[in-house]
């Protein structure tokens, strides 16, 4: 590793051989040192889930004369950073970024997105963490358009330090980059997904289920994630891994529980 360059961890759960991965090794390797652990598969919507119950296999595919360390991973988009914290790399790395991500995570979505879980866990463990999604589910997505807009970022974050516990959602519209308006710090919009299930039948008669659905979003707040990526602008939001509702503490304290 290098004296006096950032130590960042790479993720995401798109896989390891994403193009999106790819776009982010290439602005974090001209900011720092960088280590890759991915998973060695598509691990979208795996959301916050860890290897309990199966063998967790670690292979490293690159080689000691490539100038970026990478390694695959058999499990979760969380189980890729707790594995490169405790068994991989031999201090806390100054970043972890995750992505990016061939899709938004904006809204409802950062609850079930690996991209976003893989950069709560690294802000658990006090590492300071950005997701970065493109809304192109393109494998094929122009990922050159944001690489500045990732850079201009991640240079921020080093600099400025995030709030303690806090890690960043950070999604791109599909424009040019030329056609983006700017960075806007937004809330999460109260959006939703109206699942719904095909039910269909193997040949041998045997009924199963394919999940779809709608997004739907009521949200009109002009300060949100959607409105910002549907007018032209990135949307960061700063994301919070203490899920304690304090706003409801008061109103609970007034119920009769020991009576």
């Amino acid at each position: 590793m290098t004296k006096n360059k950032p130590l960042i961890l790479i993720t995401n759960d798109d896989g390891v051989t994403a193009p999106g991965i790819n776009a982010l090794m290439a602005v974090m390797a001209e900011i720092g040192d960088i280590v890759v652990v991915a998973p060695d598969k598509p691990q979208s919507g795996m959301a916050h889930a860890i290897t309990m119950s199966e063998t967790l296999y670690l292979n490293k595919i690159s080689t000691e004369n490539d100038p970026v360390t990478v390694y695959s991973c058999s499990g979760t988009p969380v189980d890729c950073v707790k594995i490169a914290v405790k068994e991989i790399l031999k201090r806390k790395p100054d970043l972890c970024v995750s992505g990016v991500n061939h899709g938004s995570n904006s809204s409802i979505n950062v609850i079930y997105s690996g991209t976003m879980s893989a950069v709560i866990e690294a802000g658990i463990e006090g590492i300071p963490a950005i997701g970065f999604s493109l809304s192109d589910f393109n494998w094929n997505a122009n990922f050159e358009e944001i690489k500045p807009f990732i850079r201009k970022i991640t240079l921020e974050t080093l600099k400025n330090k995030l709030p303690k516990d806090v890690v960043l959602n950070v999604n791109f519209p599909k424009l040019k980059q030329k056609d983006i308006k700017g960075i806007k710090i937004c809330r999460q919009a109260k959006a939703f997904w109206a699942a719904k299930f095909h039910k269909r039948e193997t040949p041998q008669g045997r009924d199963y289920y394919w999940l779809s659905g709608e997004f739907t979003n009521p949200d009109q707040g002009e300060d949100t994630d959607e409105w910002a990526l549907n007018n032209g602008y990135i949307s960061i939001v700063p994301v919070q891994f203490d899920l304690t509702a304090y706003h409801a503490t008061k109103q609970l304290n007034t119920w009769n529980w020991n009576e």
